[in-house]
């Protein structure tokens, strides 16, 4: 498979386990021993199909500095902690994406709030000093996103980039917009944050504050389902160049944290269990979602609201149309006989690769597309269900998608700390403060030039 900016036919890459700063080999298995994490991750390969490494995405100093995000950098900080010198200590954050957690409770065989307090329970057990749930972060992402969306329609007439708005939760698809699609998309993606990101201020401005500490001095890590998000923490938007640091400093992906309990040799029984705490020092009993099945449901939080704000309707059960593919939904808001709005989920690069090419015929007329570059959503990311030739392990995708089902919905405006977030630290939602904490900028890279004639 080629892709249009590389001449390789695939990207690979060799993972490496590493266990007190030193690089490890996988051990040879045995006859007959069954792959472990630690063997799968070591073993694993990246295509082309499932990531963005060609030269227009990935630059080779980025590809290093991503390289660079693994448990080495985080076993050195927990490292430094313990040395006599206090001022290279570092106050240890880990936020853990809601989408990760159902791997875990697979693997465990619990159900996911149990797997939750055993991630906490284990991260604490390493010298991690919070383990922080980041469903506030989801909820303003989502809000954001509402906020945006209404404002683009009631401008819709003056503004020709108002629609269709694209969702921006995913790296993956604003990275590639950025860099291969160009300024014929990227004025129509959202410029709402990610939740790993708004969590990324919301650790290193909020809470940092409310220790006493200046945001150099923690070290936030993120557990997350996808490599791509450790190329998202690399933006040039989430550094801080007065304090010399970034909102995420390191990203782990599901499976590399497994790998690490593999490798310290650790059963489910011998974990503590420990709620997660939210960013004002409580600690969540109950662990929570949003709508959607496989991500933050983006698309139906959306929608929703869209059809009260603009139409004064209350929408209780949504109708997804597959179209092409299960990964392709539709759905409208009908009133008074015409469709007033028009929504789609496009998952995954052929779907997205469709959707551009609509677009750019003008044959694409949608309001609203939640967009994500993992067929399936963000549970199928490659950090934790990819098998080694580089196929989604459909059992554990299956597996996940029951018991993330199984988790208690939260609508984001339900959330009690929202309101106060937006008064006492934002300044008010629609303040100048809000705009530069939960929002980035999506800005077309110079040498993007995408041809649309390649197959994923």
């Amino acid at each position: 498979m080629k892709c249009e900016n590389c001449t390789k036919t695939e990207c690979s890459k060799k993972k490496k386990t590493e266990e007190n700063g030193e690089i490890l080999d996988a051990p040879a298995l045995a006859d007959g021993e069954e792959k472990s994490e630690f063997h799968r991750l070591a073993e694993a390969k990246i295509f082309l199909s499932d990531c963005l490494a060609c030269s227009n995405c990935v630059t080779s100093e980025e590809g290093a500095k991503i390289f660079a995000q693994n448990q080495k950098e985080l076993f050195k900080v927990l490292n430094l902690n313990k040395k006599c010198d206090s001022s290279l200590h570092k106050l240890v954050v880990a936020s853990v994406s809601p989408q990760s957690v159902p791997y875990f409770a697979v693997k465990f065989h619990l159900s996911v709030c149990e797997a939750a307090k055993k991630l906490c329970g284990f991260l604490k057990s390493l010298g991690v000093h919070h383990v922080l749930d980041t469903t506030i972060a989801a909820d303003f992402s989502i809000l954001e996103t509402q906020r945006d969306f209404i404002q683009r329609f009631r401008r819709q007439t003056q503004d020709e980039h108002a629609f269709p708005m694209f969702a921006s939760a995913c790296p993956g698809w604003v990275q590639y917009a950025e860099r291969v699609l160009g300024d014929s998309v990227t004025p129509h993606i959202c410029t709402a944050k990610s939740p790993q990101q708004i969590m990324g201020s919301l650790v290193k401005g909020y809470f940092a504050s409310s220790k006493n500490l200046s945001p150099d001095k923690i070290f936030h890590l993120m557990v997350a389902p996808c490599y791509d998000r450790k190329l998202e923490a690399l933006r040039d938007d989430y550094y801080t160049e007065l304090f010399n640091c970034r909102d995420v400093d390191c990203v782990l992906t599901s499976g590399e944290v497994m790998q690490i309990m593999e490798q310290k040799n650790i059963s489910v029984k011998e974990m503590e269990e420990i709620p997660l705490e939210n960013v004002f020092g409580e600690t969540s009993f109950e662990f929570v979602r949003h709508e959607g099945t496989s991500s933050d449901g983006y698309l139906a939080h959306v929608f929703r609201h869209a059809a009260k704000e603009l139409f004064d309707m209350d929408v209780q059960e949504i109708s997804y149309k597959a179209l092409k593919n299960k990964d392709f939904l539709e759905v409208s808001l009908e009133k008074d006989g015409e469709t007033v709005l028009r929504f789609a989920a496009a998952y995954g690069f052929r779907n997205i690769q469709n959707m551009v090419l609509k677009l750019r015929k003008g044959k694409f007329h949608y309001h609203f597309v939640e967009v994500l570059a993992c067929p399936g959503g963000c549970l199928n990311g490659k950090g934790q269900a990819q098998s080694t030739e580089g196929k989604v392990e459909r059992a554990l995708l299956h597996e996940m998608e029951e018991v993330y089902t199984r988790v208690p919905i939260q609508k984001p405006e339900s959330n009690p700390h929202i309101q106060a977030l937006y008064e006492d630290w934002l300044q008010g939602a629609d303040s100048q403060k809000t705009r530069e904490t939960l929002h980035t900028r999506i800005v077309a890279s110079a040498q993007s030039a995408a041809r649309l004639d390649m197959k994923w």
